[in-house]
């Protein structure tokens, strides 16, 4: 049967489009955020070591578990994890919020089993690991190179896009020059500090980002008429422009489950559990950007405190990111769960759907002013904290498993300065990517 034309109503009872002015107040709370920011970065930077490879690709193994657990947090919490992770509750519901409560036993696993390996190696990248644990060295070279490969079109670039994508929801600036000028203020301390600098600017970043996406979860349930007034709203969360014939606007009937049936669930319970452990052992255990900062620890004991608090935290995401994107459709349906792709296409750009402004649709609709230039804050300090983990961790895999491969008498200092070198190429490669998509 062919599919029937959109509904013919009038695009009037459309979305209404609303123009939202960043006012004096917003514009002082991102000003201090950033001069805190570049003050700690300035800060640890002077009292980093930076003299060994192991001072700045580990920050003197002298971390101490606070640092290392929010840095943890930070790491993995970009702006894609804003920007996707709502965006698929405000499309599905709760079930993906079993992706970041999957790390909590993955972080303890870390602490306990892997770590502790990692250490008594000595090995500073987890390629170097491969190669000592397997020998040879075409593993090393295999591993870095993917690694770096997956960092540039799936990390690194997603991050940006969604950054980006905020920022242009939010206050209208443009996509590539609202990214180029985070790129800079992030490198005026990382290049110089090192993991030292990238750590203690994400444990402030991850108290900003805890602390209003907190403020805007309150509000939203505030709004929203709290978790019974969330599930009324949510399942009567269908656009006044419809496709007829589908059921595409309906919101899910399981949306409130965590564990769906194995056959017709959009996120099977066997797949959630088991499935899903795979890949968090890999993402946890094994990946350079997550280990890189529990090697940096001054003990096995601090490494262990640091997966304890980053476990913690990883259990808030489902609470003030998934469960904000459901806030988000339920208070505005006819934008984030439009389904008419010319509604569609006029609310966000795309004509698939616009779930993934779930999340910058409700900061500003609902931040008073003041308080949205503090979710402006948000989600720059989720998008800093990752692209400055990613990019220290790939300057450290060039540097030791590639470099040091292609010139084995390299000294110390000239392993460093290459270190930095492609710190300033990946950002550019990164972006050509996202320009290219």
């Amino acid at each position: 049967m062919s599919q029937t034309p959109a509904s013919t109503e009038s695009p009037s009872n459309g979305p209404e489009e609303k123009n939202f002015a960043f006012e004096i107040p917003d514009i002082l709370v991102v000003v201090v955020y950033f001069i805190f920011v570049l003050a700690i970065g300035i800060w640890s930077s002077l009292r980093a070591s930076r003299g060994t490879v192991g001072g700045y690709f580990l920050a003197g193994r002298s971390m101490t578990w606070w640092p290392i657990g929010a840095s943890l947090m930070s790491s993995n919490v970009g702006s894609g994890l804003f920007i996707g992770l709502a965006g698929t509750g405000a499309a599905g519901g709760l079930a993906v919020g079993g992706f970041e409560w999957n790390a909590t036993w993955a972080l303890l696993v870390l602490g306990w089993i892997f770590v502790p390996v990692y250490i008594s190696s000595g090995v500073v990248t987890m390629p170097e690991y491969l190669r000592k644990r397997f020998g040879g060295q075409r593993i090393q070279i295999y591993l870095s190179v993917l690694s770096l490969i997956l960092y540039i079109f799936t990390k690194i670039s997603t991050d940006i896009f969604s950054g980006a994508l905020f920022i242009q929801v939010s206050l209208g600036w443009n996509l590539y020059l609202s990214t180029v000028i985070l790129l800079v203020v992030t490198a005026i301390y990382t290049i110089a500090g090192g993991l030292t600098a990238v750590i203690y600017t994400d444990a402030l970043q991850t108290v900003v980002m805890v602390l209003g996406a907190l403020v805007l979860m309150f509000i939203g349930f505030e709004k929203v008429g709290w978790y019974e007034g969330l599930q009324e709203k949510y399942s009567r969360a269908i656009p006044s422009v419809i496709v007829p014939n589908t059921t595409c606007h309906l919101p899910r009937h399981d949306a409130f489950h965590m564990l769906r049936d194995p056959v017709t669930g959009d996120i099977p319970w066997p797949g959630l559990i088991f499935g899903l452990s795979v890949l968090a052992l890999w993402c946890w255990c094994t990946d350079q950007v997550i280990v890189q900062r529990s090697l940096s620890a001054k003990n096995l004991s601090h490494a262990k405190g640091g997966s304890v608090l980053g476990g913690y935290l990883k259990i808030f995401p489902m609470f003030f990111i998934v469960m904000p994107g459901m806030i988000s459709r339920a208070l505005f349906p006819d934008d984030v769960g439009c389904v008419d792709p010319a509604i569609c296409e006029k609310v966000c750009g795309a004509k698939v759907g616009c779930s993934n402004i779930a999340y910058p649709k409700l900061v500003m609709e609902l931040m008073p002013v003041g308080l949205r230039g503090l979710m402006i804050a948000v989600i720059m300090a989720a998008l800093m904290s990752s692209l400055t983990s990613i990019f220290n961790s790939s300057s450290t895999l060039f540097a030791i498993d590639i470099w040091q491969r292609l010139r084995k008498k390299a000294t110390e200092q000239e392993l460093m300065i290459v270190g930095r070198f492609f710190f300033f190429l990946i950002p550019l490669v990164s972006d050509l990517v996202v320009l290219v998509k």
